[in-house]
Formats: C-alpha cells, sequence, structure tokens
C-alpha cells in the first residue's frame, strides 16, 4: 500500500479544518437564524397579541384597542387580522388570504376556540412563501371566546433583515477559511521543508556522501534538534568512513612492505645475489611481523566488537604483572634497561588473564623500544579509593606534544623506520585502550619529549 506524504496528509488536515469551520458556521447561521430572528419574532407576536387580548379584556374594540392596533401595524412588517365574531372564527373567515386560501387550518381553529394560542409556520397555499404566525384568543370577563388576533408575517422580511448579518457571516468565514489556508501553507514550509532537507541528507548518506549537511535558520525547536542530530551523525560516519579509508590505506602500506622485502630477497636468492641463510632468516622475520601483523588486527576486531569474550576471574595483580615482565626481560636485558617493581601483593582484580598480560607486555615493550641503554624501567602499583592503579614510568625518548592524543590511533608512529625496524605494527596501544575499556578501566597516557613516558592504569578492585 502506497503511504501518504507528510505534505499531502498536511494538507489534507488543513482542507478538513476547513470544511469543518464552514460546516460549523453554516449550522451556526441557521442557530441563530432559527433561534435570534424566528423564535423570537413568534415570541414578538406572542407578547403583542396578549398584550392585545389584555386590552380587549379591559377595553373591548375601543378607539384606543384601534389606536394600539394601528400603532403595531405601523412599527411592524406583520399582518393584523382581528375579530370578535365567534361563528367567522368557526368557519375560518377571517384567516383567508383573500384568495380564498386559509391560513390555519380547521384543527387549529379549534383550538383557537378552546381558548387556546395557536402558532403556524407554515408555506403559504399559493404564494409558495413560508410564513409564520401567532393566533391569540380573546376571553371575555365570564372566561367565553370573544374574538381572536392572528399576527403573521413572510419569514421573506426576516430574510431580509437576516441577510445583512449573514453576509457578515459568510465573509467572516470566508476571512477565518483564507487564513487558516496561509497559515496552513506557513506550517506546511515549517513542517515539511525541514524534513525533505533531512530527507536529501539521509539520500546521501545512503549512497555513502557523508558531506551534506542540513542548515536551518530558526529558533532551537525539535526540528533545529533532530537537524544538528542528523549533522552530528553524518560527521560521525564522515569521520568513521576517512578512519576506514585510512585504516585500509595503512594495512594496506604495512602489508606491502614485508610482502615487498620478502618478495624482494626472495629474487635476489633465486638469482644468487643473496646468501640462502641470510635470506631465510629475513623471510622468517618478515613471515613474523606478517603474523604479528594479522593477530594484532584480529585482536582489534575482536575487541571492538559488541559482544564480550572476556574470560574474567579474579587475580593476584602483582603475580600478573611480574608474568608480563618475565616476557620481555630478555628484550629488556639485551639493550641493558633494568625493570624496577614496587607493587601491592593485596591487590586483586577481576580481569581476563591472556587479556591483562597482553595489556602489559605490549605497554613495556614500547618502552623499551623507545628508552636507551641504562634508563630503567619502573613499575608501581598501588590500590587508592576501591581501585588498582599502575604506573608504568619509562625515561626514553618521549613523545611530541602534538602526538600524544595520536598514539593510541590505528598505525600511528612517533618514528616509523624505528618502530617498523623494531617490530611493531602500530596496534599495541590501540589494542592496550580497548582491552582495559572493556574491563571498565581507565588509560592515561603523559609524556615529554626527551624526558620520557607515563603510562597511568586502573581497574577496580575484587569486591567479595
Amino acid at each position: 500500500m502506497k503511504s501518504i506524504s507528510i505534505k499531502k496528509k498536511v494538507w489534507t488536515g488543513i482542507g478538513l479544518t476547513v470544511l469543518a469551520v464552514m460546516v460549523l458556521s453554516s449550522l451556526l447561521i441557521f442557530f441563530l437564524y432559527e433561534r435570534l430572528y424566528v423564535d423570537q419574532q413568534i415570541n414578538q407576536f406572542e407578547r403583542e397579541g396578549q398584550a392585545l387580548a389584555a386590552l380587549y379584556k379591559d377595553e373591548g374594540l375601543t378607539e384606543g384597542f384601534y389606536e394600539f392596533l394601528h400603532w403595531s401595524e405601523e412599527t411592524s412588517d406583520a399582518r393584523y387580522v382581528v375579530t370578535e365574531d365567534p361563528m367567522e372564527l368557526a368557519g375560518g373567515a377571517p384567516f383567508e388570504d383573500g384568495f380564498g386560501e386559509e391560513l390555519i387550518s380547521f384543527d387549529e381553529r379549534q383550538v383557537l376556540l378552546q381558548g387556546q394560542s395557536v402558532y403556524v409556520r407554515r408555506e403559504h397555499p399559493r404564494f409558495q412563501q413560508e410564513l409564520i404566525g401567532v393566533a391569540i384568543p380573546f376571553i371575555g370577563e365570564e372566561g367565553r371566546l370573544e374574538g381572536a388576533v392572528f399576527i403573521s408575517q413572510p419569514l421573506t422580511d426576516l430574510y431580509e433583515l437576516f441577510s445583512n448579518v449573514a453576509w457578515w457571516l459568510i465573509l467572516i468565514v470566508t476571512l477565518a477559511g483564507g487564513f487558516i489556508l496561509f497559515m496552513g501553507s506557513r506550517l506546511t514550509k515549517q513542517l515539511v521543508g525541514p524534513l525533505l532537507k533531512m530527507k536529501q541528507v539521509a539520500e546521501k548518506m545512503e549512497s555513502g556522501d557523508f558531506s551534506a549537511r542540513i542548515q536551518l535558520v530558526r529558533s532551537e525547536d525539535e526540528f533545529v534538534l533532530l537537524a544538528n542530530s542528523i549533522n552530528q551523525l553524518a560527521y560521525s560516519l564522515d569521520q568513521v568512513e576517512s578512519n576506514r579509508r585510512v585504516f585500509l590505506a595503512n594495512v594496506a602500506h604495512e602489508l606491502r612492505t614485508p610482502l615487498s622485502y620478502m618478495i624482494g630477497y626472495m629474487e635476489g636468492m633465486e638469482e644468487g645475489v643473496i646468501d640462502k641463510k641470510k635470506g631465510l632468516t629475513v623471510l622468517t622475520q618478515e613471515a613474523n611481523r606478517l603474523n604479528r601483523l594479522v593477530t594484532d588486527l584480529l585482536d582489534l576486531a575482536q575487541l571492538e566488537g559488541d559482544g564480550d569474550t572476556l574470560d574474567r576471574h579474579p587475580l593476584v595483580f602483582a603475580e600478573l604483572i611480574r608474568e608480563a615482565v618475565d616476557t620481555v626481560l630478555i628484550r629488556a636485558d639485551e639493550k641493558c634497561i633494568p625493570i624496577q617493581l614496587d607493587l601491592d601483593e593485596a591487590s586483586i582484580v577481576v580481569a581476563d588473564r591472556d587479556r591483562m598480560k597482553q595489556v602489559f607486555i605490549n605497554v613495556l615493550t614500547n618502552a623499551i623500544a623507545y628508552s636507551d641503554c641504562g634508563h630503567a624501567i619502573t613499575i608501581t602499583l598501588t590500590v587508592e579509593d576501591g581501585r588498582a592503579k599502575v604506573v608504568v614510568k619509562d625515561r626514553g625518548f618521549g613523545i611530541p606534544e602534538k602526538d600524544v592524543a595520536k598514539v593510541t590511533e590505528r598505525f600511528f608512529r612517533v618514528k616509523r623506520g624505528r618502530s617498523r625496524t623494531d617490530g611493531g605494527t602500530g596496534l599495541g596501544l590501540s589494542i592496550v585502550q580497548e582491552i582495559i575499556a572493556k574491563h571498565n578501566g581507565t588509560f592515561q597516557l603523559d609524556s615529554i619529549e626527551n624526558e620520557g613516558t607515563t603510562i597511568v592504569l586502573t581497574l577496580a578492585e575484587y569486591d567479595e
């Protein structure tokens, strides 16, 4: 089923609103006509008839009665018919229109003969026009019917009185409808316009173009907040796409370099210009570096995933740190770099042993690689406010201030030549940061060029 656009929905709502206003206005006009004119006129006839009946009861058909009757006729568009002959009442003669047509029926005359008022609203039998009227009986002193007065008026006369008001009402309704359409047009523009802009940006994002932005010049409302969210999403996706391209370029570069070495050495060995033993040694080193690179990439992909693959258990933190130190000790000894430990033996954390050991191996490997011979590396472990705090400090080359924030980026190297020679993949600290984050810990790196680097890691202490 095809969906209806928001613009059509808005205009449909506006159209229904205008229609509802017109219908309600028509009902209002009809109500005003019925209540304020017709009913009011009938009540006026009733009051005038009762006044004539009261005057008749007091004076009869005197000169004063006829003066009041003539005054009533002159000040009104109604027709007045008076009779005091009960036989004429019974025959209906006073209520004929002059063309032999009776204005009230036989049954209504019988009601009148019984001394009750009669209200008439019907179409004139000859002139095809609606009229209203009231017949009021004249009751004598002894309670007998002595006469009656019939006051009537065609509704066309009332229509003329009401038409002026009706035209004003129609004008008001028309202006109201125009105002609703005008406001509806502005509302549609304000509502649908931003949505169409968002749709265009979303379509560009769907096709891979994250450079488009939504520009809304209006106050801080929900549309602006939504537009800002979409702009932020586009910016984030643009950054992700940019990082992805950089990452792929870096991966290609990191893979191409050892592969180029390997191809060059194999060609040299095949042509006999490179000693096979030396060539095999280089091939083994480059193959190992490729293996480390692939392993680090897989580790990073696994850590960045949504799932939690950590095997957490309570660990004696000092023992785990010593295991990591033992792993890198041979390389530290090769560079005459002592590793000094100051560990709180009582510290226990809940962590994945292999992953946490990987953290310290990566951190210590970097510290050793970027330190000169004889410069010690110190590791301290303390417990502060229910958290285990590990500080790894070296006196190596340090990191330039402009590069400190980048060291956890994938494939970032402060000194690319040295790092590649030493076998680094440029992923070590990225992996460290992800592992610590998975353990709900904190990672902080501070460095001063030519003075050294300090890394601070914290994890929650085991709470029995």
